[in-house]
């Protein structure tokens, strides 16, 4: 069976370096190769050093690897990944290719280039080693020319998007001697080892994703210039508002590099043969004065936006000067912006009758026209093109997806009146009867493919779709904040579905139905959704309103009813596992502390945040980490517990965020035993695994445990930890307040040290701080400011 366990990456620059990275996120040992420099740096001079030194021959990779440590966003899972990687050049350790089971070439996208390093591999690779190319969109079948039958039927393209941890598409490119098994295995490989959504690409320029992506950013750019705007006005339409990610399209290309950028849109403009496609992927004069000067975006310092002063300036392409950036008002941007959905919300923007929604219209219609025209050139159908899309872009409809959303026969009636050409297949799958691109077929979501027919979408027995399953009428309950689903096999799920995923008395009502429903029905439950992220924490605007009234009775029932919530998970009779992702904070973390288990994406970014709004966690969360660092003493082992004690508050009163689902384990918001899954799409499938496999060893919940506490003695050594931070200015008089209370919540009161106290107890002072410090105003601040801005206030 062909595995994967140690691979090589030839080119150390950005994107070659950010490759190995995640290679060694997901326990691969890695080389990571480079030319061998032709001259001292001042610093080997000043050592000593020459030519032939092994520090100088390898300094390109091995700065490249200390690049990793620093670089932002976080390339590493856990900084302790990147001795996985081992820097080496292409003179010295050409041999070092015959170890491993998977080549990667990322040089330079110059073709010759990358045919001279290919010979190399070829000549010093194992016969049965893969290799790969990462070109974003040179020809894989030229690379291969010339290389023997081994080399070529062992090579493909893999396509990664930068930056390769975060960004979910991997674009795999087969040439027509590449092995089919080759093929399914890396298929299979990148998106169960790698976590990648995986999309198979024809061997044509630039494949999917960036042909139909740069041809949108080129007719953005055309439209703005046509209609005299700037690229902030633009930025300000074609950003969530269309389905797209906050960074619109400037932005977009400033993160991208206009270098980078520049270099696709030529490629495709040189490999064509359509007049018309040419000139739609000619770049624009301005851009090329802006590569020119050097303002090529984020590295540079410059692009479309520069930051002076604190304050962002926008590019004046009429001056090339920058000035304040302004956002373009329009109607039909506020009722968009009131819909309640994105299908909603397209309708209303490119259907209005002003400037903003003609200008949306006039670029989605040629981004909509152009990927229906190039099927089934660079891809055999409509999905994998939506899901590139949405993969490597992050838009959250594909094309296909989004002209189903604003009706596929009105919009074509437009076009067709606006004198656009209509693809011919689109033409007769209107003309069959067929309205949509995506339909349901058995009770199952299908295409349309250029057969003149729908084609169901594979299901896969790793990925769950809730939604699916609601609709196959797998709801057991709901209400207005969470639904309870039967994921087959005695096993249920608990899908949160609030905004943000916030929890109220909505979820927490449907958690008791739920833990009810499971003991009595089920073997266990998984709690887990499939939104943006696993949960943003409490109702922050429901407390604060609460606290503005006054309302004292009805927040102490509210915290009680959340503690009551969390303990039922923990005490649960049938194995609890929690599933998050992303963003996990505050009270979403509180739900997953308690669980029997915990089954994590790698992207999970979880912490205890509530001091950042002024309380401490209440929902159990002080007791569960405090007993998550208390679990390594043996009981009545003589151990000072105060260091323990001591990292507890630094996490909660700091409220650090871990990075990942490998640093959450480091705060101990994970235990060792506790599950990561790497592609997001396999989450729930694996939590419902470990469910089963707690039901099937005979599952017996925990029993309330008495717990040794540092009490008052401990408490003064918190307490002096935060007067220092306060006295050296890192903290705020309230931000003292608030380490005070949850120093004396960790502590265990105002008991000797040594005592052991009842679970209940330390829940009984979570709750009595809070709903004192609640009743603050600078706290009651703080979660205005939250509300309004979306960021804390250090007041």
């Amino acid at each position: 069976m062909r595995r994967i366990e140690k691979a090589a990456v030839i080119g150390s620059g950005v994107m070659g370096a950010a490759i190995a990275a995640h290679l060694a996120n997901v326990g691969i040992s890695t080389y990571l190769l480079d030319i061998v420099p032709r001259s001292l740096t001042p610093e080997e001079e000043a050592k000593g050093l020459t030519l032939d030194h092994p520090a100088v021959r390898n300094r390109l990779a091995t700065q490249a690897k200390a690049r990793l440590l620093k670089a932002k966003p976080a390339p590493l899972y856990d900084p302790a990944d990147v001795e996985r990687i081992t820097p080496g050049n292409l003179e010295d350790h050409l041999h070092w290719l015959g170890e491993v089971d998977w080549i990667i070439e990322a040089v330079v996208e110059n073709l010759d280039i990358k045919r001279q390093v290919l010979a190399k591999v070829d000549e010093h690779r194992r016969p049965d080693s893969i290799v790969s190319t990462n070109t974003s969109g040179i020809s894989i079948h030229a690379m291969a020319e010339g290389r023997s039958d081994s080399f070529r039927q062992h090579f493909l393209g893999t396509h990664f998007f930068n930056p390769p941890r975060y960004l979910k598409l991997l674009e795999i490119i087969p040439h027509r001697d590449t092995r089919p098994e080759i093929v399914a295995f890396m298929r299979d490989f990148g998106e169960r080892v790698l976590g990648k959504g995986v999309v198979l690409c024809k061997d044509t320029v630039n494949f999917v994703a960036n042909r139909i992506g740069v041809y949108g950013l080129q007719v953005t750019v055309q439209e703005m210039l046509r209609a005299g705007l700037g690229p902030d006005e633009v930025d300000s339409i074609t950003g969530p508002l269309m389905g797209r990610p906050k960074s619109a399209t400037f932005r977009t290309l400033d993160v991208v590099g206009l270098d980078t950028y520049v270099n696709v849109a030529r490629n495709v403009a040189a490999n064509v043969d359509d007049p018309a496609e040419r000139e739609a992927f000619a770049v624009p004069a301005f851009i090329e004065e802006m590569v020119k000067r050097g303002w090529i975006g984020e590295k540079a310092g410059q692009g479309f936006y520069k930051k002076e002063k604190g304050e962002i300036l926008a590019l004046d392409i009429a001056t090339m000067t920058y000035r304040p950036r302004r956002k373009w008002k329009a109607p039909s941007m506020d009722a968009a912006k009131a819909a309640k959905d994105l299908p909603t919300r397209l309708r209303t923007l490119v259907y209005a009758d002003d400037a903003a929604g003609r200008f949306a219209w006039n670029v989605l219609k040629k981004v909509l026209l152009y990927a229906a025209a190039k099927i089934p050139e660079i891809a055999d159908d409509l999905h994998t093109v939506d899901n590139a899309m949405k993969w490597g872009f992050g838009w959250e409809l594909g094309p296909f997806e989004t002209w189903d959303a604003i009706g596929v026969a009105r919009s074509v009636e437009r076009m067709k009146a606006e004198g656009e050409a209509i693809p011919e297949w689109v033409e007769a799958m209107l003309a069959a009867g067929h309205k949509t691109f995506y339909a349901r077929e058995e009770g199952r979501r299908a295409f349309y493919v250029l057969e003149g027919k729908y084609r169901g979408i594979e299901e896969k027995p790793e990925v769950i779709n809730l939604a699916a399953l609601k609709e196959q009428g797998r709801v057991i309950r709901q209400n207005s904040g969470a639904s309870l689903i039967d994921l087959g096999d005695g096993v249920a799920c608990l899908e949160f579905h609030s905004p943000n995923n916030a929890i109220g008395g909505d979820i927490l009502q449907m958690t008791h139905i739920a833990i009810d429903e499971v003991e009595r029905n089920f073997e266990g439950l998984v709690i887990g959704n499939q939104g943006k992220n696993f949960s943003v924490g409490a109702n922050v605007a429901l407390m604060l309103f609460e606290a503005q009234e006054e309302n004292w009775d009805e927040l102490d029932w509210m915290v009680r009813e959340f503690q009551r919530a969390t303990q039922r998970i923990k005490f649960a009779k049938k194995p609890v596992v929690a599933a998050p992702f992303g963003m996990t904070l505050g009270g979403g973390a509180e739900f997953c502390l308690p669980a029997a288990g915990i089954e994590a994406a790698a992207e999970t970014y979880m912490g205890l945040v509530e001091t950042g709004v002024g309380v401490i966690p209440a929902g159990g969360g002080c007791k569960e980490l405090l007993l998550r660092y208390l679990e390594a003493v043996p009981e009545g082992a003589d151990v000072d517990l105060q260091p323990l004690v001591n990292a507890v508050f630094e996490t909660i009163a700091l409220a650090k965020v871990s990075s990942s689902a490998k640093e959450a384990k480091k705060r101990r918001f994970l235990r060792e035993a506790d599950g990561i899954t790497v592609n997001g799409d396999h989450l729930l499938a694996a939590a419902k695994r470990r469910v089963l496999e707690l039901a099937a060893r005979g599952y017996v919940p925990p029993q309330p445990r008495r717990i040794r506490v540092v009490g008052e003695s401990g408490y003064a050594v918190l307490k002096l930890g935060a007067l220092a931070m306060r006295e050296s200015g890192h903290i705020s008089d309230h931000d003292l307040k608030i380490a005070e209370k949850l120093a004396h919540v960790l502590a265990g009161g105002r008991v000797p040290a040594g005592t052991e106290v009842p679970e209940s107890y330390l829940l009984d002072l979570e709750r009595e701080a809070f709903l004192s410090l609640l009743g603050e105003p600078k706290t009651q601040q703080r979660m205005q400011h939250l509300l309004a801005t979306g960021r804390p206030l250090r007041n």
